[in-house]
């Protein structure tokens, strides 16, 4: 046998095998590649979700990398702005010092400081003073289609009275373009300061947070009314790659010395939190597998059973043990291969349907999470490789967990099989 056609022809034998019970071999590859269905379409959407915060921390919060004093990460969760960057050196020029690093794209100053509103039924915001043409042009502001998230008006112009609020912050506190809102916040002096902005233009950022709490001003008028000088609350620093953040975040830290806080996107709390729990993920898909396995280890028990004549037949037709134990191993290798194939092929049809259209999980969850950086709608993470790798892990896991039943038939007697 092994002198007419070797491993090759052991294989056709076993592929054939595999269409003798077509009802078995269709149990099989329902019960692996519904396993890695799960898989494939679970690790797009962790992955989509990992990329989701990475993408609101990056754009929303600490860019690629955040600088700001040590006073005020001391006390961050009350958004002092009595704290700025270098003492209140000229943002300027910590830019044009931080833009020579390499690596760096942009930097950009920011405020954002609590206000109490004094006629509206929302009574606390956050003021949210940005350089917004240069912020519009750098980043992506609504996540979801992927544009300006302004869906009526216009930005606050530079210097002017002016402010853009969320969507829904308009329609609790009942507000429209043209209105004004009254409101109150604290100054670098400590001195309560009264403000009451235009509301040029309103916005949807399909963020939850900052569509109902932030209102977003020029940043220099707000530096002006905080009386901070030419000084801000942070600086914040996006890089070419995001790989490039660690690195950009030592050199940065060697320029401004002591004093100074500077944070990298991937130590935010949810980043943390999501790619520390990703291996927990990957133990839940080969749990998933492991369970699919066993109608794999079943059929291949049965075939042996039920065909245990024909290797009785084989082993006297001159087979060895070793060869019986091949075609029996490939049977169970074809079973796993198309099994998993049909699971990463619908899985990945999935995935790629989630990738252009999202699911909206803050439709049915509402503000539960607000504090969580997760965007009103999350894409799953289409990936050629992440599908080959569920494929992957689906055979290598359905072969292996079939090489016992496999062995037991090199243990069968050509002459006690042809009796029974």
């Amino acid at each position: 046998m092994h002198s007419q056609g070797g491993t090759k022809t052991l294989v056709k034998i076993a592929y054939r095998n595999i269409w003798r019970n077509k009802r078995r071999t269709a149990f099989c590859f329902a019960a692996v590649g519904i396993a890695v269905f799960f898989i494939a379409v679970y690790s797009g959407y962790i992955g989509g979700m990992i990329s989701g915060i990475r993408d609101l921390v990056q754009v929303f919060d600490l860019g690629h990398v955040r600088v700001v004093s040590e006073l005020y990460e001391a006390e961050n969760e009350y958004m002092p702005v009595q704290y700025p960057v270098a003492d209140g050196k000229d943002w300027r020029e910590l830019a044009e010092s931080i833009k020579k690093v390499s690596g760096v794209r942009a930097v950009f100053p920011r405020i954002a400081t609590m206000a109490t509103l004094q006629e509206s039924t929302v009574k606390h915001a956050v003021l949210w003073g940005l350089n917004i043409e240069d912020e519009m042009a750098a980043n992506t502001f609504n996540l979801t289609n992927r544009d300006d998230g302004l869906i009526e008006g216009r930005y606050p112009a530079p210097g002017a009275n002016e402010c853009a609020i969320g969507h829904v912050f308009a329609e609790k506190a009942g507000l429209k373009i043209g209105d004004r809102i009254p409101l109150k916040t604290v100054s670098a002096q400590f001195s309560d300061r009264m403000w009451s902005p235009v509301i040029t233009g309103i916005f949807n950022y399909d963020y939850i947070r900052f569509d109902e709490k932030y209102i977003i001003v020029d940043f220099e008028r707000l530096q002006r009314l905080l009386v901070m000088g030419e000084g801000t609350q942070q600086l914040i620093i996006f890089a070419n790659e995001d790989r490039l953040s660690a690195g950009i975040t030592a050199e940065v830290q060697n320029i401004l010395g002591d004093g100074s806080v500077v944070t990298e996107w991937r130590d935010n709390y949810w980043v943390a939190v999501m790619e520390s729990v990703a291996p927990l993920y990957t133990a839940m898909f080969l749990i998933f597998l492991i369970v699919a396995s066993f109608l794999i280890i079943n059929t291949v028990v049965m075939i042996i059973h039920e065909r245990i004549k024909e290797i009785g037949m084989m082993g006297c037709l001159g087979m060895t043990r070793r060869e019986i134990v091949t075609v029996f191993f490939f049977e169970s290798l074809f079973l796993a291969a198309f099994g998993a194939l049909t699971g990463v092929l619908i899985g990945g049809a999935v995935t790629f349907l989630g990738a252009h259209y999202p699911i909206r999980f803050g439709d049915l969850y509402g503000d539960t999470f607000s504090e969580m950086p997760m965007n009103n709608a999350i894409f799953t993470e289409f990936s050629l490789i992440k599908l080959f790798q569920a494929w992957l892990m689906g055979v290598v896991i359905a072969s292996l967990f079939t090489l016992i039943p496999s062995l037991k038939s090199a243990f069968v007697e050509p002459v006690e099989a042809l009796r029974r």
